[in-house]
């Protein structure tokens, strides 16, 4: 009888599939009844150990370009290939399948971007979607984790060398994060995101240079995993800062995020970030398709070979019409 029980239970626990199979959400569109709280700021609490370990891991990406011209071409070229596979992890994964569900992914190749993610060392998947949904539904305000208004190094950085604003941390407990919480691949990476990440990160990638073709570890180690891992990171966080601040608003003027090309190009397509603002939902995160976008190519890869589908994206008209309606007139020129 307690067999059965815990079968019945089991059963009526809503799967990942049950969930994600219409979007249904809103907790990336912009909350404009948010108000910011009247009174001083809270005082900066700084995150030593996060300090230090930055501090510690740029300095050791600076030394890395150094061994570069001693490094096998055959390990350079691994190095940018364990950058695209992490970068993917992040947009492809974390960002636009599980941020925003803008298209639907099977088991086997949420398994793969999982594994990528923890390559990528970002937090884990359920952390970093939770975070970047307070990021869209309270931009530019006390809420956002990366407010931009903060300054650039905020948004870039600093927001991980302080402790949360107590607004992050408030509004990021009342969302609905049920889909993450059903998906087994987020809940088991979340489970052992430590371990996933010392093998993926910093262990696998200097291996298969070593192992496969002679490659010192130490060299291996700093151009596979120190220095892939510091690009990474700061391409990511480039779509927090430079693409927040840099950059035309052809879709909607009256919001931060700007159309950056150098971020696009840096990030795997992830710069085309007025657009991302104005249309959260849109799985390629622009209207131009394949064009500078890495991401675009690989989810429709994965389509072409049924790994992936329902693929959400905006109608041009659409498009358009809030170009007119809402943007600062660059278009016309674009």
């Amino acid at each position: 009888m307690a067999q059965n029980g815990a079968a019945k239970v089991e059963k009526e626990i809503p799967t990942y599939e049950d969930l994600g199979a219409e979007r249904g959400m809103t907790d990336d569109i912009f909350d404009e009844t948010y108000q910011e709280k009247t009174g001083p700021k809270p005082a900066a609490v700084y995150v030593w150990r996060n300090i230090i370990l930055m501090a510690v891991l740029h300095i050791t990406a600076l030394y890395s370009l150094s061994v570069i011209p001693a490094a096998k071409f055959a390990t350079l070229l691994w190095g940018i290939v364990c950058f695209q596979v992490s970068g993917l992890g992040v947009t492809a994964g974390a960002h636009r399948l599980w941020s925003h569900r803008s298209y639907k992914a099977s088991l086997p190749l949420r398994i793969l971007l999982a594994i990528a993610n923890s390559m990528a060392f970002q937090n884990d998947i359920f952390e970093w979607a939770r975070d970047h949904r307070v990021h869209h539904k309270f931009s530019e305000t006390d809420a956002d984790p990366h407010n931009a208004t903060r300054g650039f190094f905020f948004s870039h950085v600093g927001w991980l060398l302080v402790r949360k604003h107590p607004d992050v941390i408030e509004k990021g407990k009342k969302l609905d994060l049920s889909d993450l919480k059903a998906d087994k691949v987020v809940m088991f990476q979340r489970r052992y995101y430590k371990t996933s990440v010392v093998l993926l990160c910093f262990l696998f990638p200097p291996f298969v240079p070593w192992y496969f073709w002679g490659e010192t570890f130490w060299t291996s180690f700093l151009v596979a995993a120190i220095l892939r891992y510091t690009l990474v990171l700061n391409a990511s966080w480039l779509v927090n800062s430079a693409a927040h601040m840099y950059g035309n608003r052809p879709y909607d003027q009256h919001i931060n995020p700007r159309e950056n090309h150098f971020v696009v190009f840096g990030a795997l397509g992830e710069g085309f970030h007025n657009y991302h603002h104005t249309f959260p939902f849109d799985y390629s995160t622009s209207e131009y398709g394949w064009r500078w976008n890495v991401t675009t190519s690989f989810i429709d890869l994965m389509c072409y070979l049924g790994l992936a589908s329902d693929c959400k994206k905006v109608g041009k008209k659409t498009v358009l019409a809030r170009k007119i309606r809402t943007g600062d007139g660059s278009h016309k020129t674009g």
